[in-house]
């Protein structure tokens, strides 16, 4: 016999119109889809609610997408840069500045700020004279820590944009 669809293109189950709720059918189009929610941090009741299923079907039918949580995130990542890497190769301008892009947000993941040589040992300064709170919180203000991104920003904006 061949598969029936519905109008969503979903396969129609054998018990379709008979007592009873027929059963749930895992798709490959749904698979993929609580794999990309999983990725994004959804719950599983929110997944199932997006499914128009209940949690329990949901643990029943996609638990090997659930099993892998801990990881679906890396592996998201993974498959956005290959597709990304792809469109570089074939010379997409705008993939070739998105990939950049991924690189810089990924290297600010790794390392909580861009990766910069050091110059060196800085050199001994004076000994500052105590300041108050509310002296150091001014002071404070007026020279951002340059040694990350947004600092190095905050620094250009106020107009001290040398480069170290």
């Amino acid at each position: 016999m061949a598969e029936v669809f519905d109008l969503f293109g979903d396969p129609v189950p054998a018990n379709w119109g008979e007592r009873g709720r027929p059963e749930h059918i895992a798709t490959q189009k749904n698979r993929n889809l609580v794999s990309m929610l999983v990725a994004l941090g959804w719950s599983n009741g929110r997944i199932a609610a997006a499914l128009f299923i209940t949690v329990p079907t949901l643990r029943k039918h996609y638990f090997s997408e659930l099993h892998f949580r801990a990881v679906a995130r890396d592996r998201l990542m993974a498959n956005l840069f290959m597709k990304t890497w792809e469109q570089v190769q074939q010379g997409n301008v705008g993939a070739i500045k998105q990939f950049g892009a991924m690189v810089d947000r990924n290297d600010l993941m790794e390392y909580g700020h861009m990766a910069r040589p050091s110059a060196g040992k800085p050199a001994k300064q004076a000994k500052q004279p105590k300041l108050g709170k509310k002296e150091a919180a001014i002071a404070a203000a007026q020279n951002p820590d340059r040694g990350s991104a947004l600092g190095d920003l905050i620094a250009q904006r106020q107009g001290s944009g040398r480069p170290n």
